[in-house]
């Protein structure tokens, strides 16, 4: 994944401004400094406020007067701190575990597991609070704040560099601190003293001058993150110092990147005594400068909704100071759609995988719209296939509509390949499933259109 400064300025000669494809519709707004979305796997959507709230909106769009979560008393509230992000367990609807992170009273990490309560799915137990990781804050800005589950099962934190301004303490380039760093952890398997555990398979595991908790470095402030699980890679939005703004994007299982700051902002040279040689560094797929008052980068997710046909596999990224929405395609062709009023800091998706994105100043969220909408009679794997039963215990069977399958491919919710068969040219398909442990598989299905889908299967 190393890529040459030439190859960098190609592609960011590649950014050019369009006519707008793509719009926002007002989704429902009255909240107070909204800053994350997140779904449970089901038709809920639950928005996280800076101020320690967490609200949840009902399917039929109205909102619930009573906050899922209220921490407003445990954290501090100002500048860049706060109720950071949110993320459900994998295996939420058996367990009722999510994991929040915050900034504490006196400004530091934490990264804590809590309970849904046990009677009312629409509350949490607020008694339920379990300390996972934490760490020291030396500034108020730059602390990252983000968390996913990534296919693996394993939970990756997003940390920024410490705050400040250029990484004075070169924190992000050292690997003996958690700063600057995107983290994985296993949550369900503790060990040494801690609530969690290390992946026998992070890069640095064994070496007793680094971190285990590290899975990249060499990051800024990676504000948001998130999986694309169809083409298999994690997408990065770091927001840059005073120039550019980045966007990483590397396969899932790439670990031990230097994502290169403070020695390069972007692709540029920023301070870079001391520091490896460029061969070393993992470069951004895409960029953009501060020009018409770009500042701060908001990343996003890469489209895999149903709905619209033209924006379907685009990455989507904002600008927190200029209102900019903008694409980045397979390629690194980036595209400015345009400048919207808002101070974004954060996208969303719904389980159908309709993009949503957060304006902190205003409290509103909106609908991301592409400009064409699938028909009746377009191709979508999500409505034409089938996979039953789910859950399944000695079979499975797959149907496509109006195309053939081409691959099909089991995925463990380590991520480690389990089943795969190729070239099968056939509308249907049954899999025998019992020599597989219980538990939850991804099922990626691969049409001979060459679309591709996952989905979820639990086995029994």
């Amino acid at each position: 994944m190393k890529k040459s400064l030439l190859f960098l300025l190609l592609i960011f000669t590649s950014f050019s401004i369009f006519s707008q494809e793509v719009d926002i519709e007002l989704f429902k707004s009255g909240f107070s400094a909204p800053l994350n979305l997140q779904h449970a796997n089901d038709d809920r959507l639950f928005v996280v406020e800076q101020g320690g709230k967490i609200k949840i909106i009902q399917s039929d769009g109205t909102v619930n007067s009573v906050p899922f979560l209220d921490i407003s008393t445990q954290i501090s509230n100002s500048n860049e701190q706060g109720l950071l992000g949110l993320a459900f367990h994998p295996d939420y609807a058996n367990n009722g575990y999510f994991y929040i992170n915050y900034t504490k009273t006196n400004g530091d990490t934490q990264v804590s597991r809590f309970s849904v309560d046990a009677a009312n799915p629409d509350l949490a137990d607020p008694n339920s609070e379990l300390p996972i990781i934490g760490y020291v804050q030396p500034f108020s800005n730059h602390n990252g704040g983000n968390l996913a589950f990534g296919p693996d099962g394993y939970l990756y934190i997003s940390s920024g560099d410490g705050g400040s301004s250029g990484d004075p303490g070169n924190r992000a380039q050292n690997i003996n601190l958690l700063l600057g760093k995107l983290l994985r952890i296993d949550v369900d398997n503790p060990s040494g003293g801690n609530n969690y555990g290390i992946p026998a398979d992070n890069p640095f595991v064994g070496n007793p001058n680094a971190r285990e908790e590290i899975w990249a470095y060499g990051l800024r402030n990676p504000w948001r993150f998130s999986f694309d699980l169809t083409e298999n890679n994690l997408w990065i939005g770091d927001v840059g110092q005073s120039s550019l703004e980045e966007i990483n994007r590397v396969p899932i299982t790439e670990a031990g990147l230097n994502y290169g700051w403070r020695c390069y902002e972007g692709s540029q040279p920023f301070n870079t005594q001391n520091c490896p040689p460029q061969s070393d560094i993992t470069f951004p797929i895409a960029e953009y400068t501060h020009a018409n008052s770009n500042c701060s980068i908001t990343g996003g997710y890469v489209y895999r909704g149903a709905t619209y046909s033209d924006i379907s596999g685009l990455y989507f990224f904002a600008d927190y100071c200029s209102g900019m929405i903008g694409t980045v395609d397979s390629s690194g062709n980036m595209i400015d759609h345009g400048d919207y009023s808002g101070n974004w800091v954060s996208f969303g998706e719904d389980i159908n995988k309709e993009l949503y994105i957060i304006d902190i100043s205003g409290g509103s969220i909106y609908k991301i719209k592409g400009g064409q909408i699938i028909g009746t009679e377009d191709f979508s794997m999500e409505n034409k296939l089938s996979m039953l039963p789910n859950p399944a215990s000695h079979t499975v069977s797959f149907n496509l509509k109006n195309d053939s399958i081409r691959v099909i491919q089991l995925f463990s919710i380590r991520g480690t390949l389990v089943y795969s068969e190729k070239n099968l040219d056939s509308i249907n398909k049954t899999v025998s499933i019992e020599n597989l442990n219980p538990g939850i598989y991804f099922a990626k299905i691969t049409s001979e259109k060459g679309q591709s889908i996952v989905k979820k299967l639990i086995i029994e």
